[in-house]
C-alpha cells in the first residue's frame, strides 16, 4: 500500500526526483474534468461542422468563407489539443519531455494562426461594409488564399523561433519529473506579446469600431427615412439589420477581449515569461474557450450555416 507521501508524487517510485501533486478535492477535480471535456468536445464538433459545410457545398466557396475555414481548422485543433492539456490539471505530465514541448509548440502555432485569421476576418468585414464598391475587386479568392497561407507560415516561423531554446534538449527547464514548463526569455516574450496580442488586438478593435460606427450611422439614416415615410416596410427591415449588425460587431469585440486579455495579462506579471500550464490553467482554458465561441459568432448566426447543419445532421449530405 502506498504511503501518504508517495500518493502525493507524480512518480511514486522516484521519490527524489518526482514532482508533487497539488492537493485538490476529488469532487472539484472531477467537475473540472467534466467541464473541460465538454468544452473540448463542443469545440471540436462545432468547428468540424463548419469545415464540412464549407468543404462540401460549392455555394460556400467564397473569399469570406475561406477565412472562416482557416479559423475553423485552427480552432478544431485547439479543441483537440485541449484533451492533452487536461492531463496537467493534476499538476503531472506523464508523456515525456519531448511530447510536452511538441504539444506547447503546436498550441502556440495554432492559437497564433487563429488570432491572425481573426485579424484577416476583421479586415474582410471592414472592406465589405466600409468600402463595398471596391470589395469585389480587392478581396478575391486568390488574394485571400495567399493571406491565409502567409498567416500560417508566419505563425509557424514565429512560434518555432520563440520556443527553440526549449528543444535543446527537451525538458531542460523542468525542475522535477512530471513537470511541463515552457520558458521564453524577456526579449522574445515582448516580441510575442506585441505580435500575438497588442498588434492583432489593436487592428481588430480599430477595424471593428469603424464597422460599428458605419453600421450605427446606417441605422440612424434608415430611421430618419422611416420617420419621413412610415409605410416603407423594407426601410424598417434594413434599419433593423443595421442595428443587429452594429450589436453583433460590438459583441465580437467584447467576447474576444474577455477571452484573450486574461491570458496575456498573466504573461506580463513576471520579469521572464514563465508559463506553467498547471498554474495558469484557468486563463489558458479561457483563451482556448474563444475557439469554442468562434464558430457560433462567425458562422452559426448566418442562415447558410444553419441550413448546412440540417443537411449534415439529417445525413442528406450523403445523397446525390
Amino acid at each position: 500500500m502506498k504511503t501518504l507521501e508517495e500518493a502525493k508524487l507524480c512518480f511514486p517510485q522516484l521519490l527524489n526526483s518526482s514532482c508533487r501533486k497539488p492537493m485538490r478535492p476529488h469532487a472539484l477535480a472531477m467537475l473540472t474534468y467534466i467541464l473541460l471535456s465538454s468544452i473540448s468536445l463542443l469545440t471540436v464538433t462545432l468547428n468540424l461542422l463548419v469545415i464540412i459545410s464549407i468543404f462540401h457545398f460549392r455555394q460556400l466557396h467564397t473569399p469570406t468563407n475561406l477565412l472562416l475555414l482557416s479559423l475553423a481548422v485552427s480552432d478544431f485543433f485547439v479543441g483537440f489539443l485541449m484533451f492533452f492539456h487536461m492531463m496537467l490539471i493534476d499538476g503531472c505530465w506523464f508523456l515525456g519531455d519531448l511530447m510536452c514541448i511538441m504539444l506547447n509548440v503546436l498550441s502556440y502555432i495554432i492559437t497564433s494562426a487563429s488570432v491572425g485569421t481573426m485579424v484577416l476576418i476583421s479586415v474582410d468585414r471592414y472592406m465589405a461594409i466600409c468600402e463595398p464598391l471596391h470589395y469585389p475587386y480587392k478581396v478575391t479568392q486568390k488574394r485571400v488564399q495567399v493571406c491565409v497561407c502567409l498567416c500560417w507560415i508566419f505563425s509557424v516561423f514565429l512560434q518555432s523561433l520563440l520556443l527553440k531554446d526549449n528543444l535543446e534538449p527537451p525538458g531542460r527547464y523542468n525542475s522535477c519529473l512530471g513537470e511541463c514548463v515552457v520558458v521564453i526569455n524577456y526579449i522574445a516574450g515582448l516580441a510575442d506579446l506585441f505580435l500575438s496580442f497588442i498588434g492583432p488586438v489593436t487592428v481588430i478593435i480599430v477595424l471593428y469600431m469603424r464597422v460599428f460606427v458605419v453600421a450605427v450611422s446606417q441605422a440612424r439614416a434608415m430611421r430618419s427615412q422611416i420617420a419621413s415615410f412610415p409605410l416603407k416596410c423594407s426601410v424598417t427591415g434594413t434599419a433593423k439589420k443595421s442595428e443587429i449588425k452594429a450589436a453583433r460587431t460590438l459583441g465580437v469585440i467584447v467576447v474576444f477581449l474577455l477571452c484573450i486579455c486574461p491570458y496575456f495579462s498573466v504573461a506580463l506579471t513576471g520579469q521572464d515569461t514563465l508559463l506553467n500550464a498547471s498554474s495558469v490553467a484557468f486563463v489558458s482554458y479561457l483563451f482556448y474557450f474563444n475557439s469554442c465561441l468562434n464558430p457560433v459568432i462567425y458562422a452559426f448566426l448566418y442562415p447558410w450555416f444553419r441550413k448546412s447543419i440540417k443537411f449534415i445532421v439529417t445525413l442528406k449530405i450523403l445523397q446525390p
